[in-house]
């Protein structure tokens, strides 16, 4: 065990684990027989939120975080060399890319059960963006170690240094009075020189390959940089483009329950409206029934008395 197993250990944790694991391998290594190791893992800070969330999505999403800090390193070039429309392409795909990944840090701390507020969303935002602004913060943000967030006020202007190289001093000529010396020694040193000589001139070439191959490396890793940055764009933009979808789907979705709901008030209103006139219909037919067997009665009384009254009336004509 040694403070880097640590230390990656420690900051891949959720922050509220974090005292009781960095406790642990404390006694760990007090156990081992090491107290300075012991030391130095007690002296390490706590992470942030913030700094969690971060560290969380460059073990997730390494490539992205890697591309996100190759496009900051193109937009500083872009300065010096690009012209303007080209500079807002540039600009446009890193606000893409910074929104695609704060949201995708967002989900990522939410499935480790983490709940993550506007505040530490946004400093999440700024930790990112200052990783694309400065080369120092991008490799800070890729260790995977941050214990708190950064931030960066923007992208200064930055200038090309030149390529250093040394170049062996030529060996100045032997002689006095401009003449060489004869004999053995001067044939020796003449030797010398020349042997001096091609050594520099072999020593300049394979300086000036060495050079020339470490440009064409420059050049293809840049190249590949540039790749990964449209391919980290494209996702980006991809994802922009899905998560505006789900939101016009859930303000469509908003607005039909909306509609529904007030179909539903409607409808409730109605039904009200139709139970009390049933009511009151049910009351006039249990009236207008009552009236029906009254009439009924009396109609019949009154056939029974006219049945009597016209047998009296045959009675007494037939005398």
């Amino acid at each position: 065990m040694d403070l880097d197993e640590v230390a990656d250990e420690l900051y891949a944790v959720p922050p509220d684990e974090f005292v009781a694991v960095r406790k642990q391998r404390q006694d760990d290594a007090r156990s081992a027989g090491d107290r300075t190791l012991a030391r130095e893992i007690g002296a390490l800070p706590k992470p942030t939120a913030a700094a969690w969330v971060c560290n969380l999505l460059v073990r997730e999403q390494r490539a992205a975080i890697e591309g996100l800090v190759e496009l900051g390193d193109l937009l500083r070039q872009a300065q010096e060399s690009l012209a303007g429309d080209q500079l807002r392409v540039l600009d446009r795909q890193r606000s893409q890319l910074l929104t695609a990944l704060t949201r995708q840090a967002v989900a990522l701390a939410r499935e480790h059960g983490a709940r993550v507020g506007g505040t530490v969303e946004t400093q999440v935002a700024d930790t990112l963006r200052a990783a694309m602004a400065d080369p120092e913060a991008g490799e800070a943000l890729l260790s995977g170690r941050l214990t708190g967030g950064m931030s960066y006020s923007g992208l200064g202007p930055t200038g090309n240094r030149p390529a250093l190289r040394l170049v062996p001093a030529r060996p100045g000529r032997e002689g006095t009075g401009g003449r060489s010396r004869s004999g053995p020694a001067a044939a020796r040193r003449r030797r010398d020189e020349d042997t001096r000589r091609a050594a520099a001139e072999e020593a300049r070439r394979r300086e000036e390959e060495a050079r020339r191959a470490a440009e064409e490396r420059r050049r293809r890793e840049l190249e590949e940089a540039r790749r990964a940055v449209e391919e980290a764009a494209a996702v980006a933009a991809e994802a922009v483009a899905a998560a505006e979808e789900e939101r016009h789907r859930v303000d469509d979705l908003d607005a039909r329950r909306a509609d529904l709901q007030a179909r539903v008030e409607e409808l409730t209103d109605e039904l009200a409206r139709t139970e009390e006139e049933a009511a009151r219909t049910a009351e006039e037919l249990g009236r207008a029934e009552r009236h029906r067997r009254t009439a009924a009665r009396r109609a019949t009384e009154a056939t029974v008395a006219r049945d009597r009254a016209v047998t009296a009336l045959r009675e007494l004509e037939e005398g």
